[in-house]
């Protein structure tokens, strides 16, 4: 018995109310973009919103140091202007990393959310 994920969406839409249809479609897969946008919405968006345009100050002051270091005369201002472009350009991975971290566990929450729907509907349809 092999089903694709399409002939299985048919067979829990026939099974559910239109609402309940309705609430199954919205909890359908999203595009990178839509994930990406999706981190900025909930209860802790204004962390996500300020960690976000701390990434872009990080991003800014490794451009700067990259800069700076091309054009300073002395090896110990060339090791520190360094030392700022590593230092920044490593926070802005770990924000980066921390952001796909909430995207996947969007995703997983979003794929729990449908099964309890289908649990809800199948228990429906036993009772």
């Amino acid at each position: 018995m092999k089903h694709t994920n399409e002939q299985i969406d048919k067979i829990i839409h026939e099974a559910l109310s239109k609402e309940e249809a309705a609430f199954y479609d919205h909890l359908g897969e999203q595009n990178i973009v839509e994930m990406t946008l999706g981190i900025f919405q909930g209860k802790n968006k204004v962390l996500y919103i300020l960690t976000f345009i701390m990434s872009l100050i990080l991003f800014g002051a490794f451009i700067f140091c990259m800069f700076k270091l091309y054009h300073v005369e002395t090896t110990k201002a060339m090791i520190l202007y360094g030392a700022g472009a590593f230092w920044s350009i490593l926070s802005v991975l770990g924000i980066k990393i921390w952001y796909w971290m909430q995207m996947n566990t969007n995703s997983i929450l979003r794929e729990m959310k449908r099964l309890e729907l289908q649990i809800a509907a199948l228990s429906s349809v036993n009772r």
